[in-house]
């Protein structure tokens, strides 16, 4: 595995981040095999070592397809991370409204719609629960799934209030899809490079160009069953992309500050 000490060749870095996306596996808290995997343990202590090199001014714990419905490792990660810190959760549109603000109080921001890992089997609820907890919370839904297979998607989520797609919607087929997606005000992660088909590059400077305000950086740590963990040369990318400075910290912090409601 890379380590993140080579930070330090890297020649372009953001002034500070918001990692909009990145994982915690804490093995005493329920974790469930999916599609034959389990991660390593990933702790708290392990990502802050892993960032110690940036400036990470805030962030967002994002629920895995291994943690299930469970929220007990999130509120416990929350807890630790401070109130600059929130979370992205599973959860099946049956959930009770009461469940729900129960979880807000735990600075968790939204639920995760997982496509790609069987998560979540389908999409015939989706403008509905992503009404619903918009409405009742302010909460968002945050989708990872295939741009490959966008066609069905995009109709239904330029509907939603509010909602993000993570690592660039993964194939480069569907960059066009992901461009309308960002055109209508969704958000975009900058993510999990070492997973997605993407020409990264060329996917930041097309999606900054319909929409600036919608790029979010996030390091995808740990990297699990992606081709390659994160890189410090991944942010480095996004900034030689960019360009300029105003730029660099919007998609770096100012983004995702602005989407999760974080203090810069």
């Amino acid at each position: 595995m890379i380590d993140i000490d080579q930070s330090k060749t890297v020649t372009q870095q953001p002034g500070r981040i918001v990692d909009a996306h990145f994982h915690i596996y804490n093995d005493a808290f329920p974790l469930i095999e999916n599609q034959g995997f389990l991660p390593s343990q990933f702790l708290i202590e392990d990502y802050l070592h892993r960032t110690k090199h940036f400036n990470i001014v805030g962030g967002v714990i994002v629920s895995g397809s291994v943690q299930g419905f469970d929220q007990s490792y999130l509120k416990a990660a929350l807890a630790a991370m401070g109130p600059n810190f929130v979370g992205i959760t599973n959860l099946p549109s049956s959930v009770s409204d009461a469940e729900i603000l129960k979880l807000r109080e735990h600075r968790i921001r939204g639920i995760r719609v997982n496509l790609k890992r069987g998560v979540v089997s389908g999409l015939d609820n989706l403008v509905d629960f992503g009404k619903r907890i918009w409405d009742l919370a302010g909460w968002h839904l945050e989708m990872y799934v295939d741009s490959r297979e966008l066609d069905e998607v995009v109709p239904k989520l330029i509907k939603l209030p509010k909602a993000s797609i993570d690592h660039l919607g993964m194939a480069r087929s569907g960059l066009s899809q992901v461009q309308k997606l960002a055109e209508h005000g969704v958000k975009i992660k900058a993510s999990g490079f070492g997973r997605t088909e993407v020409d990264v590059a060329k996917a930041v400077k097309a999606i900054y160009s319909v929409n600036p305000d919608s790029l979010m950086f996030g390091t995808d740590l740990p990297s699990t069953r992606a081709e390659r963990p994160f890189n410090v040369r991944d942010i480095e990318t996004v900034c030689e992309a960019l360009g300029d400075t105003k730029a660099i910290d919007k998609v770096f912090a100012q983004n995702a500050a602005d989407f999760y409601h974080l203090t810069l």
